[in-house]
């Protein structure tokens, strides 16, 4: 069995990307995304971490944290809110029924993939390649044509602070292959 090593950097920046079991293009249904809203809240009440960037894609999330100083265990934090929402997810009707074997075995549901990606933020240049990356994701994957017409990710947010134009991203992005584990 693979040896899987996870930073250990309290207070660390990460970029995550997270993933549903063959990639089903169920996050974006209202139940899920209600539910994924409320995950993610109770899990930051528990287990405090600042959402610095935020995308919800209908077949996987991205996402950018802060972790409190003191405190490197994101994946207790994934963990939480992916069993939170797949709890919602198997008493939906779309919801996929057959479990493996081994997925049985770890009890675990049908929604997500059983791993994560996951890469330390090394710099603010660093930072804002992904959170460019993660705010360009829905025109990258097609589902729509410019930025500002996708709801779910924190590019609002960041129109309303002043961060970006509105237009931000109607000219293109230009992604550094390798980068974000997609």
């Amino acid at each position: 069995m693979p040896n899987y090593r996870r930073p250990f950097v309290p207070g660390g920046t990460f970029f995550f990307t997270v993933t549903t079991n063959g990639r089903q293009p169920v996050l974006t249904e209202p139940a899920i995304l209600a539910a994924l809203r409320d995950a993610v809240r109770e899990t930051r009440r528990a287990l405090p971490f600042t959402i610095v960037a935020w995308v919800v894609l209908p077949d996987h999330v991205h996402a950018i944290w802060e972790l409190p100083p003191g405190d490197a265990d994101f994946s207790l934090r994934w963990a939480r809110i992916k069993q939170a929402v797949t709890r919602v997810y198997a008493d939906l009707p779309f919801a996929r029924e057959a479990r493996s074997p081994s997925r049985t075995k770890r009890r675990e549901g049908t929604l997500w993939q059983r791993r994560f990606w996951e890469h330390q933020i090394r710099d603010e240049i660093d930072l804002v390649r992904h959170v460019e990356y993660i705010h360009y994701n829905p025109v990258k994957h097609g589902h729509v044509a410019r930025v500002r017409d996708w709801p779910h990710f924190t590019f609002h947010k960041y129109v309303r602070s002043g961060i970006y134009p509105q237009q931000w991203g109607d000219g293109g992005y230009v992604e550094r292959p390798g980068e974000h584990g997609e």
